[in-house]
């Protein structure tokens, strides 16, 4: 994942002697310093960088001491970016003055000669709060991205989520390629899709793949198009997913499931931006940013052979780790009232809220199906409620049996559940919790959707 950014600092001041101390005092902290003499070149600055924080003079001119330049500086500012942080300075400071920076909107005042423990306190105050506003509005525009394509928003509250969130905020904007990796149901595809929602691509929809469930005969038909005559069905030309998803983001689910003689095929166009159609030897273009997500580890997939090294490098540039539910507890009642609202208006029930009990058992789950089986476990509560708030005996959550002991009182469907459970959370994969079981994948991804798992 990537480690922290450093926070980036504007300066502007026509005193090269101040600008050069603010430098000398500011760089020891890891601030990245950018300095400007002007107005103007305070502004010229902004267009082309982004910045944690301003520090700019309210004088600029010799013969000015009324300030006005500064605070004509900080409206522009403010009209082209009113989340970003800006500080004011003046050797002719007074209280008046202050009062009117910080009414047009200044975070904060420094008079000159300034206090340095006070100005870094200033400095690394004014970095955190800006940076949390704008993580917040970024991310509040993904979500609204999200519901507006009829999704449901990237809900979190809990410390665990906070580098998820963070990461999206910063990577999101970018065309670096991510990896989203974590257990089944833990909303992979909704990272997905905040990342495309923040990105300059957003006007343009998000082309998903789901590569483990595609067969290897059609793979490359369905990724890349075909031309007619290509094989026996290929009665007309047909678009691949990269070409629909030229200039957008293609988001690659169950990435560990492409087919080994397609990796290299794959890796080309991720590297290159260049194929070609199956049955045609002219070689096409596009521009695509990928998103790709597992539950596998493929670390360990690659050191089995099963999956190619250099595509790994080039999937995740930016890896992206969702915690399962039971590790942030938090976020679940949060949840609960998001999906107890969707249910209830589509089921058109006037279910209000939560009984403390039933609140209590979904704490008290483990959730081996994370995010995906509370949606499952609401949804059935609203169906099943008689009364205007969800009850314990609603929710229809059992505790897991935890020795062989208590088995012989589950019935043969809740003993297949919990195993299925139980190999699921042991190997977070499909394939190999398959294997464990006797069972072939489709067996069951019939069984999961089954038991809603």
């Amino acid at each position: 994942m990537q480690s922290e950014v450093p926070s980036r600092i504007l300066i502007g001041d026509d005193q090269g002697d101040v600008l050069e101390a603010l430098r000398l005092l500011l760089k020891p902290e890891g601030y990245v310093i950018d300095t400007a003499s002007s107005p103007q070149q305070v502004m010229r600055a902004l267009e082309l960088k982004d910045y944690d924080v301003v520090l700019i003079d309210l004088n600029y001119s010799r013969d000015t001491t009324s300030g006005e330049e500064g605070l004509d500086l900080l409206k522009r500012i403010r009209l082209a970016d009113e989340s970003l942080p800006v500080v004011v300075m003046t050797a002719w400071g007074s209280v008046d003055v202050a009062v009117d920076a910080m009414r047009h909107g200044a975070r904060d005042f420094i008079q000159k000669p300034w206090d340095n423990e006070r100005l870094l306190a200033i400095v690394r105050t004014q970095t955190a709060l800006g940076r949390a506003i704008r993580l917040g509005r970024r991310l509040e525009l993904a979500n609204q991205a999200l519901m507006a394509d009829g999704r449901s928003p990237l809900l979190a509250e809990s410390p665990a989520m906070r580098p998820v969130l963070d990461v999206i905020a910063r990577v999101g904007p970018s065309d670096a390629n991510v990896l989203v990796s974590g257990e089944n149901g833990t909303g992979k595809s909704l990272v997905a899709q905040a990342l495309h929602a923040v990105s300059p691509r957003a006007t343009r929809p998000m082309v998903t793949v789901n590569a483990g469930g595609m067969a290897e005969g059609v793979f490359e038909s369905e990724l890349f198009g075909h031309v007619r005559g290509a094989f026996t069905d290929a009665k007309a030309d047909r678009v691949g997913r990269f070409e629909l998803a030229d200039g957008s983001t293609l988001f690659l689910d169950e990435i560990a499931n492409v087919p080994s003689s397609q990796q290299a095929k794959l890796l080309r166009v991720i590297e290159t931006g260049e194929f070609e159609r199956v049955g045609s030897s002219r070689t096409r273009k596009v521009d695509v940013r990928i998103v790709s997500a597992t539950n596998a580890d493929l670390a360990a997939e690659v050191e089995a052979g099963r999956f190619r090294q250099d595509l790994l490098f080039r999937l995740n540039t930016i890896e992206i780790v969702l915690p399962p539910l039971r590790d942030r507890r938090e976020d679940i009642p949060l949840l609960a009232r998001h999906f107890l609202g969707q249910h209830s208006q589509r089921y058109r029930k006037g279910i209000t809220g939560f009984e403390p009990a039933a609140l209590q058992v979904l704490m008290d789950h483990r959730w081996p199906g994370n995010v995906r089986e509370l949606d499952h476990a609401i949804e059935r509560a609203v169906l099943m409620a008689q009364a205007s708030v969800i009850r314990a005996g609603d929710l229809g959550l059992k505790v897991e049996a935890v020795s062989a002991g208590r088995l012989e009182d589950m019935s043969l469907e809740d003993v297949e559940a919990f195993l299925i459970r139980k190999s699921m959370s042991r190997y977070g994969n499909v394939s190999h919790a398959a294997r464990a079981l006797g069972l072939s994948r489709s067996a069951l991804y019939r069984r999961l959707e089954r038991y809603k798992l």
